[in-house]
């Protein structure tokens, strides 16, 4: 076998490099991403994978994307989710499922494995969990039994048929899947006789719903439109009930032909025990536990993460038939001898495809980083949230008014908490203290509520808003070949399916607009103050991280928030608003570049720590950290290249740019005059000339529109901003060190799909 170094000639010295020699695999994978310790994971990502490169690789090798109907070859997709134990994943051992505790991570990994493959299989395998999610989440206890249990698959010798389910929020309003508390589907009461219990009448019609082809019941958004019903809610609906189930025409996607999505029509008559989560009556009234909003964002803070990874998957997916498309690309040309470089290696003899190839590959390491660690934060969080909402039953406070008055009280402490863990050293009264804190689940819910509602929408947003520019990028990288039909790893089609993964679960405008809120929350901001100590830390021990540029880049940020709070525009008006999209949304993005960052910095340390234990990693684990190490200092230095630019223009873009008939004008002063300034401050003339226009004698004014602006208040800013610049140090070496890892590594002789 090649070995893991090769030698570099520097001068009369002889150093070792390590050397990248295969593309990272499951041993590499399962220490990233923390479940090398957890069999029941590994088996549903290997059940997940062989359903991804067998059937569904052969499904579209085979052309099934080439229609919109939901057919009878795609519909054996569910036969195979369920032979493979793919549609147990989702559920608890006493339900027919298999891993006990939380599952995001597992549910996570299982997408991630199928959208490598194809997109649209993943969201067919993610639609009914989809569908039981309001279930299982908020459903009562009779709910959960009978639809988780009857989601199950079916057991030898069975004569049923599962539950299959479909999500129906959207509806076919103008700009629909923006705004999800405008609700066009109607509930009201169809008959109530006295003593008995109350039969609704409940029309929907629904807009891209996906499963409806197949679902036999389906969990439906409603407003109440009869006095006798209290707000809104969710309430599940089944294809036996009387009534209309009309499951719509197909909808004519361009992209996730293996799921299948319509607009279906709904007018049944359901009883009222359907209501998700269960109601009371007061003074005649039925009144809904959970309104649909207080049930979707108990969902979709979950289902966010694993649409983001699907689309990392792609990106992470197209890395081996880019380096395979590049080094072939010259084969059978005429002066390309088996042995030459332009036969060996091809297009990757020029700089320019090794650099665009890694900042594909950065993008998607970054954001299965950023995934698999919220996910795994959620796993920490659904307990505590469980153990929440009993507290809260026991004190009668459910409403989420009364929720979250109740947990303004718990905020400090959870500050005083996360200021604690943060110390290496603590007195014996403060691990007291510490201990106090974390027995107390109300304190404990509201630390990690504050990251779970920044970390579900940036990974959402970050993902696929940037994965789906990159994953452009690698069908560029394929030449011609990438817009084909054939063309290998169907790079081209998962780059147009990543368009609509940037849709699903509310399009990018939702995700900001949610992070506009949450990303000012105290408590998060007090944790992100810790992750930036963090990242000096892990600088000052392993510099080439980029870690401590990215320290830079989160002091810069918060530095920008503070002045865009308090701070107005040239005309007065307030910065940091609802209204200032500009503003906020920008600044949300410029968060999820630096966050993804830092979830790809640990991903690496955890590598180097842990791969050490692995034998199977004993070899190759220098060149894996080595190249690992650069690669994520590169996209450091992007990510923190984003977020300074938007924070540079955030801070200057609102400032009127002075004019030379201003009457207060003072951006130009003469060469003399700042001279003679010296003999009173000395030195201050070279700043005069740094911030303003200095005329030497009897020169004219600069032939552009005004004078230098001259910074006001945001001195701290300039100086961070060049200290930024600055922490850039090293990078582009970083990148080419990557880059010649990437002429070295192996890869196989043809892909393992399709088959």
């Amino acid at each position: 076998m090649e070995s893991n170094v090769v030698v570099k000639e520097s001068g009369t010295q002889r150093a070792a490099v390590p050397v990248l020699q295969t593309l990272p695999g499951d041993d590499v994978r399962q220490i990233m991403w923390r479940y090398a310790d957890r069999y029941d994971i590994q088996m549903a990502v290997q059940s997940a994978r062989s359903v991804a490169r067998g059937p569904v690789a052969r499904l579209v090798a085979e052309g099934a994307r080439n229609t919109h109907e939901w057919t009878e070859e795609k519909s054996r997709l569910y036969d195979a989710f369920d032979d493979s134990g793919i549609t147990a994943i989702f559920l608890d051992p006493e339900h027919g499922g298999f891993i006990e505790g939380p599952k995001n991570l597992a549910l996570a990994l299982a997408a991630f494995e199928l959208a490598w493959v194809d997109g649209g299989a993943a969201t067919c395998s993610l639609a009914t969990n989809l569908a039981l999610s309001p279930i299982h989440e908020r459903g009562t206890q009779e709910q959960r039994t009978h639809y988780m249990a009857g989601s199950a698959p079916r057991k030898p010798g069975e004569d049923r048929i599962p539950y299959r389910g479909a999500f129906a929020l959207t509806e076919p309003l103008p700009y629909v899947g923006v705004e999800t508390s405008m609700l066009s589907g109607k509930i009201r009461v169809a008959e109530w006789k006295e003593g008995g219990e109350p039969v609704l009448q409940v029309e929907k019609r629904g807009r891209f719903i996906t499963n409806i082809a197949f679902a036999n019941f389906v969990t439906a958004a409603v407003a109440s439109d009869d006095p006798r019903i209290k707000g809104s809610c969710m309430v599940i609906l089944e294809e036996s009930d009387p009534g209309l189930f009309d499951r719509g025409a197909h909808t004519k996607k361009l992209v996730h032909q293996l799921s299948s999505t319509g607009d279906p029509v709904l007018n049944l008559k359901v009883p009222a025990s359907r209501i998700i989560g269960g109601y009371t009556i007061k003074d005649g009234v039925i009144i809904p536990r959970f309104a649909h909003g207080d049930v979707i964002e108990a969902v979709f803070r979950r289902t966010r993460v694993p649409v983001g990874l699907m689309t990392s998957a792609k990106l992470l997916s197209a890395v081996e038939p880019v380096i395979r498309y590049q080094r072939q690309r010259f084969r059978g040309a005429e002066g390309g001898s088996p042995g030459s470089p332009r036969y060996e290696l091809g297009l990757q003899q020029k700089e320019d495809t090794l650099h665009r190839l890694l900042d594909v590959w950065g993008v998607g390491e970054a954001g299965a980083s950023f995934g698999f660690f919220a996910s795994r934060m959620l796993d920490e969080f659904d307990p505590i949230e469980r153990e929440k909402d009993r507290i809260f039953a026991e004190q009668g406070k459910e409403s989420a008014r009364a929720q979250m008055k109740e947990l303004a009280r718990f905020e400090p402490l959870a500050i005083e908490l996360i200021a604690l863990e943060a110390k290496k050293v603590r007195t014996a009264e403060e691990e007291k203290r510490r201990e106090e804190l974390l027995a107390q689940p109300l304190v404990r819910f509201a630390q990690l509520d504050a990251q779970v509602n920044v970390y579900g929408p940036a990974v959402k947003l970050w993902n696929t808003a940037v994965g789906a520019t990159m994953m452009r990028e690698a069908v560029n990288l394929m030449g011609g070949y990438g817009i084909t039909e054939d063309c290998p790893g169907f790079v081209g089609q998962k780059w147009m399916d990543a368009q609509l993964e940037a849709t699903y679960e509310g399009p990018e405008s939702v995700q900001r607009r949610q992070l506009s809120v949450t990303m000012l929350n105290e408590v998060f901001l007090a944790q992100l103050r810790v992750w930036l100590k963090e990242m000096r830390e892990i600088g000052r021990e392993r510099a080439g991280t980029g870690a401590c540029a990215l320290a830079t880049g989160l002091e810069l940020w918060l530095k920008t928030l503070e002045y865009l709070q308090s701070a107005k525009d040239a005309s007065g008006g307030r910065l940091y608003s609802n209204n200032r999209q500009g503003v906020t949304f920008a600044l949300a993005d410029a968060l999820c570049w630096l966050l993804s960052s830092r979830s790809l910095i640990l991903d690496v340390i955890e590598l180097e720590e842990r791969g050490v234990e692995n034998p199977v990693l004993a070899e190759g684990l220098d060149g894996l950290v080595a190249f690992y190490t650069d690669l994520s200092h590169a996209q450091v230095a992007r990510s923190c290249g984003e977020a300074g630019r938007i924070c540079a223009e955030l801070i200057y873009g609102y400032q009127r740019h002075p004019a030379w008939d201003d009457a207060d004008n003072n951006g130009s002063c003469r060469a003399q005059d700042a001279d003679a300034l010296d003999a009173i401050i000395p030195g201050i003339g070279a700043g005069v000339r740094g911030y303003g226009d200095v005329l030497e004698m009897d020169e004219l004014r600069p032939n552009k529109a005004g004078p230098c602006f001259v910074p006001h208040g945001i001195d701290g800013f300039i100086r961070l901003r060049a200290k930024l610049d600055g922490c850039l140090c090293g990078c582009r070496l970083a990148k080419d060190r990557a880059a010649a890892a990437l002429t070295k590594v192996m890869i196989p002789e043809t892909l393992d799909y399709p088959i």
